[in-house]
């Protein structure tokens, strides 16, 4: 995925991977279902270079979470994984929040995606656990908490980078990929979940979801609706009281898009419902508490949950920069070309004042209507979110099968 290139922008862009969206001619026979199937966090080894696989290649690696199917660990984290190359596609790049619009413009749309079907999990008496798998993402992710606006100016004063702005953060050592799989029918363990007696959630408790839909600050609309599965069961007590597989309704709070003057967008979410598989709808309230994101991405969670894009660093001011110095160019010469072929005597000396000025106000008005960054979260990234409120839980029987 990450592709060698002469020019340094594209060699900065490639290691700015981002998560890509199941394609129909990829999906493995379980159709890409995120509802059902099982959700796999492997680290590659540095050792691989994902542009140069080819069909048939082998990847061994390890998980690095533990696999639930509703109350049960299938797998636990350090398992080793084998993942077969099946085909590589050319697939268009998901949007990002790393450059401005003057450097995307150079930027290859398009990028090496390697396509895996067949996979297996080894587990430590040695048997093998045959999966059939589809790659979602591909990337280096860091885990952003929420942070105050305090923290976060202290941080931005004290000249630290995005990814020592906030100290309980982490930045992964490894690649991380992610994928949906599915057992084969013939191996698909059926689960049962059954609540002892009614069973609260206590406020504050904590839930590791993946988002099923991409949402952004300069797409998503205030009212929009989107859906997050639950990947690792809540515990009550030592009791699993949701299982993996629950889903959380949520919706677009506030949204504000990238502005004028470089200001960034922000986009806040709420979760208002749960739903066990088997149950009923439940009224909640969650607020999201930290995200994995791509670890270039300049995106920031606020003590409310709230996502709002870091301000423009270095990098991205210079290359407006460049883009405004290269149009006062433009139009100083142009302005004069334009002078002197209507007015037949007018020459570079008598015309330079003018271009100077046709020159300036291109540029400034470049600059002031430069936007900020977007906020970008796409399909399949991992959150974490809090109850803010006791969510009350009935006794029932849920039944899943894989």
């Amino acid at each position: 995925m990450k592709i060698s290139h002469r020019h340094t922008w594209f060699l900065v862009s490639l290691l700015a991977t981002s998560s890509v969206a199941l394609a129909r001619d990829s999906e493995p026979s379980f159709n890409g279902n995120a509802d059902a199937a099982l959700y796999l966090k492997v680290q590659l080894n540095e050792g691989i270079k994902t542009a140069s696989l080819r069909p048939g290649d082998i990847i061994k690696c390890k998980l690095s979470q533990p696999v639930y199917s509703v109350d049960r660990e299938l797998f636990p984290s350090g398992s080793e994984v084998q993942l077969t190359v099946d085909k590589v596609e050319r697939r268009r790049r998901e949007p990002n929040d790393y450059w401005p619009w003057v450097i995307k413009m150079f930027m290859p749309r398009h990028e090496n995606f390697p396509v895996f079907r067949e996979s297996s999990v080894l587990g430590s008496d040695g048997t093998s656990t045959p999966l059939q798998v589809s790659l979602v993402s591909l990337n280096r992710e860091r885990s952003v908490q929420a942070q105050s606006r305090k923290d976060a100016d202290h941080a931005t004063a004290s000249g630290l980078p995005v990814a020592d702005q906030n100290p309980s953060g982490r930045v992964s050592k490894e690649r991380i990929a992610t994928f949906l799989a599915a057992l084969p029918e013939s191996q698909a363990p059926a689960s049962q979940l059954a609540l002892a007696g009614p069973t609260t959630i206590a406020s504050g408790a904590h839930a590791k979801i993946i988002l099923l839909g991409t949402v952004s600050a300069g797409k998503s609309r205030v009212g929009d609706t989107f859906q997050a599965r639950i990947v690792e069961p809540v515990r009550v007590n030592d009791e699993v009281v949701l299982p993996e597989g629950s889903l959380l309704d949520g919706e677009v709070v506030n949204s504000t898009p990238p502005r004028r003057l470089s200001r960034g967008g922000s986009l806040y979410l709420k979760f208002n419902k749960l739903s066990v598989p088997g149950g009923e709808l439940t009224p909640i309230t969650a607020t999201l508490t930290s995200i994995e994101i791509n670890e270039r991405s300049h995106t920031k969670v606020d003590v409310e949950g709230g996502l709002r894009a870091d301000r423009p660093g270095k990098a991205w001011l210079l290359a407006n920069l460049g883009m405004t110095a290269g149009l006062a160019k433009v139009t100083d010469d142009t302005t004069q070309l334009i002078i002197e072929a209507i007015v037949s005597t007018a020459t570079d000396v008598s015309t330079a004042g003018s271009a100077k000025i046709a020159a300036a106000c291109v540029s400034g008005v470049f600059m002031l209507t430069r936007h900020g960054r977007d906020v970008v979260i796409p399909q399949f990234t991992e959150m974490n979110v809090m109850f803010d409120r006791p969510v009350w839980l009935v006794p029932r029987t849920t039944t899943g099968d894989r």
